[in-house]
């Protein structure tokens, strides 16, 4: 598979062969004879080209030249028309002679005047004094004067593509339509729309194209292609696909260049089934696909969420021998961003740094989303403070993103700093999301006065707490045991006419688990108002069942509604809330309903070397309740003549509370020693409590009858 590069639309058309041939600049005038037809002339007369044929009037030979109506950015700004012997051929088809000039000869410098080297830099000189000269018909037509009575339609073509002033263009079409008379009027609309072009000016280039229309003259390909690529340079690519599908209607077939580019302009015009489609066909037929159109593919697979496809395309560009630029670079760093791949996100950063590039702004806001979204806190942290000494200013978004971080995986000292950062910066503020991670650093840590300090700050810049706000601040008053002031909270959310979410709600929950038996009642009321189902289920637990069985139905009706994404912290949570509460049969049932309705999965492991109880997931409360139903089984498997492992392990993780130096293995270590269980934890395997079957065997006899959770 392969197919080659292009940067931007150019044709060869048949149809146009008298103006569509290729210039190849040289500098060198060459006139080319064997030595052997060389003869010592009279030196002192000046140096003639001989030629075998009898002597011609010499005149211009504008005529017989071919130039190129290709896309401006292809064609040479300096193109030399000189002839060699085997192209200069008199009518009989035989071959001029010429002797070889001294270059560094006066003669020879006069015969270079005389080439159309010559005539083409003049050429070009008009297409500047036309790009400065007032755009009025007078002014245009004064410059224009000066080639002559009849100039030919090569001259019009080379005016018109150095030119880059669309106003003075249109002009100059005209005076070359009235002189010229061109054989093919297209070509010269052709060349003005590539003014139009280059100035991006769409509206202009679509108004000559209705002028052709008007005139009957019928567009070609390079007419169309010229539009479309107009339009992808203004950012248009909706235009672009219009114009694209005009073209069957004019009996037009687009070639594979301008098919290419539509892969680009279907991309971000949105339809992006249409542009994968010809992606898989220019692959087939190795159409020419430029960077832009790279770039664009890396992008819809990173949005629509098939990264492996972005980075099969990125691989796919390079063995194609294409070279990534800048842009390709950036837009593949942030579709790994967006996968949460950071360590994809760092190789193609190092092969960026190897490949000579210089990140840029663009480089920087892609790699501190991809460490922000994934956590990766020390990378993104390093990214931003090699802006900060580059002297670029980061925007607000860049900002939020790097402090929700910090928020995230308990970074303070660095968000607050972060902030101040942010306070300072010339080119913008904190907004109300910039307050909001700030505030929710204060309250995860504890720290009330700090948290509403903030808060006065947010609202003196202007900004009414969000409910991710007021959710922190619960959470934060519910640490300090300030339930009125959480209950003061709860009421600011209602009357700015906020709904309380389910994670408000999972909030409210996780307060309770904190608050003293007396004030449950306050925060019941809370609950009641935000989540009647929930507030139920609370109530069960907390005034005790009337009805044998009421609990554990409403709780599986609670949480066969609520969403995934909150099932598992209402489960611990209510049973931390048993647990405080003594209620060691409700919070068995509740881990029940938690696995069979699979909120909790792969608890307890068996192998044939050993039997786990895996406890990463759960909270304290859940934790103890499942090492006590797990206690329970092996009993039972024990009485049922089971064979119990040589080793039993209880796997609590190794890592800690982001806020807090204590993690589940601190805690739970020390209420393994208060049930004198025979778990001691692995000095190889951080975060695991292993036993041995002798052990086990021992501990479990010696308890008859399971004790309660403490």
């Amino acid at each position: 598979m392969g197919f080659s590069l292009t940067s931007s639309p150019s044709h060869l058309c048949s149809d146009h062969q008298s103006l569509c041939n290729s210039l190849s600049p040289s500098h060198n005038l060459q006139f080319t004879s064997s030595l052997s037809s060389w003869r010592p002339r009279n030196f002192n007369s000046p140096l003639k080209l001989i030629s075998t044929q009898k002597s011609q009037p010499r005149t211009s030979s504008l005529s017989s030249l071919q130039v190129s109506v290709q896309d401006p950015q292809d064609l040479p700004k300096e193109t030399s028309f000189s002839k060699t012997a085997e192209s200069q051929r008199n009518p009989n088809g035989q071959a001029k002679h010429h002797i070889w000039v001294n270059p560094k000869s006066p003669r020879a410098s006069q015969l270079r005047q005389l080439s159309y080297d010559s005539r083409y830099a003049s050429l070009v000189k008009f297409a500047v004094a036309l790009n400065s000269c007032d755009s009025t018909e007078e002014d245009v037509f004064n410059v224009l004067n000066s080639l002559g009575e009849n100039p030919s339609e090569q001259d019009a073509v080379i005016v018109l593509n150095n030119m880059e002033n669309p106003e003075t263009a249109l002009i100059a079409l005209k005076y070359f339509q009235e002189k010229s008379k061109p054989k093919k009027k297209v070509i010269l609309y052709n060349v003005t729309l590539k003014v139009f072009r280059k100035s991006r000016n769409l509206d202009g280039a679509e108004l000559l194209f209705d002028e052709m229309l008007k005139k009957g003259v019928l567009p070609d390909n390079i007419t169309f292609s010229t539009i479309i690529s107009c339009a992808r340079m203004c950012s248009l690519p909706n235009k672009a696909v219009e114009w694209f599908e005009k073209m069957p209607s004019f009996g037009l077939n687009p070639d594979d260049v301008t098919y290419s580019a539509m892969i680009d302009a279907y991309g971000k015009a949105g339809n992006v089934d249409l542009a994968l489609s010809l992606y898989d066909r220019a692959r087939t037929e190795k159409w020419r696909i430029d960077l832009v159109t790279f770039s664009t593919l890396i992008k819809i697979y990173g949005v629509s969420g098939n990264f492996d496809g972005a980075l099969n395309v990125y691989e796919e560009m390079k063995a194609l021998g294409v070279k990534p630029n800048l842009v390709i670079y950036n837009t593949l760093l942030d579709a790994m961003g967006r996968a949460k791949r950071p360590w994809q996100a760092k190789i193609v950063y190092k092969e960026l740094i190897k490949n000579g590039f210089s990140p840029n702004f663009g480089t920087y806001a892609a790699l501190l989303r991809a460490y922000g979204r994934a956590r990766y806190g020390q990378d993104a942290l390093s990214v931003y403070r090699e802006m900060k000494k580059k002297g670029l200013e980061l925007n607000v978004v860049l900002y939020n993103t790097i402090l929700a971080m910090c928020a995230d995986i308990g970074f303070t000292d660095e968000a607050i700093e972060i902030f101040e950062d942010l306070k300072k910066s010339e080119t913008c503020e904190p907004d109300s999301w910039s307050f909001s991670s700030l505030i929710t650093i204060y309250s995860c840590s504890g720290k009330v006065s700090e948290a509403e300090e903030m808060l006065n700050q947010m609202l003196e810049a202007g900004f009414e707490p969000n409910i991710y706000v007021l959710t922190s601040l619960i959470q934060c008053y519910g640490k300090a045991n300030r339930t009125d002031d959480v209950v003061r909270t709860f009421d600011r959310l209602v009357n700015l006419g906020i709904t309380p979410d389910a994670r408000f709600c999972g909030c409210l929950l996780n307060v309770m688990t904190q608050t003293s038996n007396e004030e449950l009642g306050k925060l019941i009321g809370c609950i009641d108002r935000a989540n009647p189902q929930l507030a139920s289920v609370v109530k069960l637990l907390v005034e005790g069942e009337t009805v044998d069985g009421a609990f554990k139905q409403e709780a599986t009706e609670l949480f066969s509604c609520i969403g995934r994404e909150v099932r598992k912290p209402y489960c611990n949570c209510l049973i931390d809330l048993c647990v405080n509460l003594d209620l060691l049969e409700k919070a068995c049932e509740l881990l029940e309903i938690g696995l069979s309705l699979e909120v909790y999965t792969a608890i307890q492991t068996k192998s044939p070397t050993q039997w786990s109880l895996h406890l990463k997931s759960l909270s304290l409360g859940a934790a103890l309740t499942a090492l006590h139903v797990w206690m329970n089984d092996l009993s039972i498997a024990i009485e049922n003549g089971e064979e119990l492992p040589p080793c039993l392990g209880i796997n609590t993780g190794h890592g800690k509370h982001k806020y807090s130096e204590n993690g589940l293995a601190t805690v739970f270590e020390s209420h393994l020693n208060e049930l004198n269980a025979p778990f001691h934890e692995a000095p190889e395997k951080a975060g695991w409590f292993l036993a041995t079957k002798v052990a086990a065997l021992s501990w479990l006899e010696s308890r008859k009858i399971p004790e309660p959770v403490a």
